[in-house]
């Protein structure tokens, strides 16, 4: 083969390796610190996920992961700067609006299916209807979980204050307070409710997919900073994001696997989490209007904001649909 057909051949070959190996041309691996609005959420483990499947590696990134205890703690963390990017909730993208330098960037997780109210195993309390009233702990102000004990008290009938919310932080301080009876039971993961119950140590009273089935629970966020000075970061790290996303959805037992011991759940629980969580995902992270509707009129309804925002306020779509 001659000299001019090679160069040809290796001009193809880089640039088929940089569509389809996604990382940026002429970057090196860079470093990026990524948080979680908690824990024991499955939906947040797709960072894992993409970081142990080398995912995030073929788009040119190394994910710094840390658990943070709640969308406001969340925000702190971006604020500060000591993260680069952040999973969080739809309502707190409300932070935003007030002041917080940070954008979601793409909207990851549909109806909040992945959410439960759980109670004690010997708890009275075995409907719906008997939480009118009751104490229901939360994460923190202004997070999904404190959102959802509203949306579920407005949906019942009986206003926003209708359940009374109690921020406690992370799940283990939720736990001790339901298990000491300071709270009658708490907003928290579906999974964890699972796996109450599988210890005969608690039971889900209902997962909160009927209450907002148009929604966004779900968000990527990123600091403002990072958005205008490194564009081509977040857009890998989007990609990446819903290349795992996609990988997921065709290796169940593979992410079970993996999930499983992120989470330090048996393999059982997980399959029972995977099936009824998967089809929360988008594909491409686009904004559904009608899911952005639902969240500014909540806002609205619930106090957290004076009056609805505008779509730019809240986030950018710059970055999807996304092309993992």
């Amino acid at each position: 083969m001659a000299r001019g057909e090679w160069r040809c051949v290796a001009a193809i070959g880089l640039a088929l390796a940089i569509v389809f190996g996604g990382g940026s041309p002429g970057r090196a691996e860079e470093t990026v610190r990524v948080g979680k609005a908690a824990a024991n959420a499955w939906t947040f483990t797709t960072l894992d996920v993409g970081q142990q499947a080398g995912i995030f590696a073929k788009h040119g990134l190394k994910l710094e992961i840390v658990a943070l205890a709640g969308d406001a703690k969340l925000q702190q963390g971006l604020a500060s700067g000591s993260l680069d990017f952040a999973l969080g909730s739809g309502p707190s993208m409300a932070f935003a609006v007030k002041g917080s330098p940070v954008i979601a960037v793409a909207a990851f997780a549909g109806p909040p299916r992945n959410l439960a109210v759980v109670v004690n195993a010997d708890s009275p309390i075995k409907t719906v209807q008997e939480l009118k009233g009751k104490k229901i702990s939360v994460t923190t102000k202004g997070s999904l979980t404190e959102w959802l004990v509203k949306r579920l008290s407005v949906a019942e009938g009986w206003g926003p204050d209708g359940i009374e919310d109690v921020a406690l932080g992370a799940f283990e301080s939720s736990l001790a307070a339901m298990r000491t009876h300071q709270v009658d039971g708490m907003m928290t993961a579906l999974e964890s409710g699972y796996q109450l119950e599988e210890k005969h140590e608690g039971r889900v009273i209902t997962d909160m997919g009927k209450y907002a089935p148009h929604f966004i629970t779900h968000v990527i966020f990123a600091r403002k900073e990072l958005v205008q000075q490194k564009p081509a970061v977040v857009r890998d790290f989007v990609n990446g994001f819903f290349a795992t996303i996609a990988f997921m959805k065709k290796n169940r037992d593979k992410t079970i696997d993996i999930t499983s011991k992120v989470l330090s759940q048996d393999k059982a629980t997980m399959g029972r989490v995977y099936d009824y969580e998967i089809s929360m995902f988008s594909d491409n992270g686009t904004f559904d209007p009608e899911a952005v509707k639902t969240i500014k009129d909540s806002l609205v309804q619930m106090a957290l904001l004076p009056e609805k925002p505008k779509d730019d306020q809240l986030f950018t779509t710059a970055f999807v649909p996304a092309k993992p």
